[in-house]
């Protein structure tokens, strides 16, 4: 972090403790007194560190309060499908494939045509307590003949990436967009347990390999109470 100006520096030493989960949700920071102490720094950096913080999402400042951890996960991992493990509930949360199949692909996306002959994975990831899903996620693979046993045997370590990688198929890059379903189908809002007119926030990527093919198409309706994007430029 040498390159980084010191309310950077510090800013970044927080966050670590944040997702690490040293700072748990709804904590309070340190006082301003005592993180100038801390890091030998003047208030006016540590006021600039809060502030890149609060930019972040990571934390909220109440005036005559202080500061409060308001990241209640980690970053979603798009390796995983945008399945993300929450720091504060992985414990509560768990995982099931709706369905795996070979089909055509019926989602609309202009890299990978409608009618494509598709390996077809649908998974849920819900809350133990409550049953209610946090996200639902279908992935669209262009059809290999290497994938016959995957719809007899299953994905391989229940991972579509480890699948594909164990087929020799590798995303390089891609690209990545987001909106917001602003109405769910009843079918989607059962599989949830929500309402139909609860808002969801919509992903969808699309994964290349190295001579431009489409390794995979994911789209998924993540609940906004725990996922948000998170952008650094």
């Amino acid at each position: 972090m040498a390159h980084l100006a010191k309310f950077e520096r510090i800013a970044a030493t927080i966050e670590a403790d944040i997702r690490a989960g040293r700072i748990a949700f709804g904590d309070a920071l340190a006082s301003e007194a005592a993180l100038v102490s801390r890091f030998s720094v003047s208030r006016n950096t540590i006021r600039k560190s809060l502030a890149l913080l609060v930019e972040k999402g990571l934390i909220s400042t109440r005036v005559g309060s202080g500061s409060f951890v308001t990241y209640d996960g980690e970053v979603i991992d798009s390796a995983a499908g945008w399945s993300v493990s929450l720091s504060a509930k992985a414990a509560r949360l768990q995982s099931r494939i709706l369905s795996l199949s070979r089909g055509p692909m019926e989602i609309d996306c202009h890299e990978l045509p409608l009618g494509s002959d598709c390996l077809k994975v649908d998974r849920i990831r819900f809350r133990v307590e409550t049953g209610r899903g946090v996200s639902l996620e279908r992935s669209r693979i262009p059809w290999h003949d290497g994938f016959a046993n995957v719809l007899e045997h299953g994905l391989v370590e229940g991972s579509i990436t480890e699948t594909l990688t164990s087929r020799g198929l590798t995303a390089l890059g891609g690209r990545e967009w987001a909106g917001v379903e602003r109405a769910l189908s009843e079918e989607d809002a059962a599989l949830l347990g929500c309402d139909p007119g609860l808002p969801m926030l919509k992903l969808r990527r699309v994964s290349r390999a190295a001579n431009n093919s489409v390794v995979e198409f994911v789209e998924s309706l993540l609940d906004p109470d725990l996922f948000a994007l998170s952008f650094e430029f």
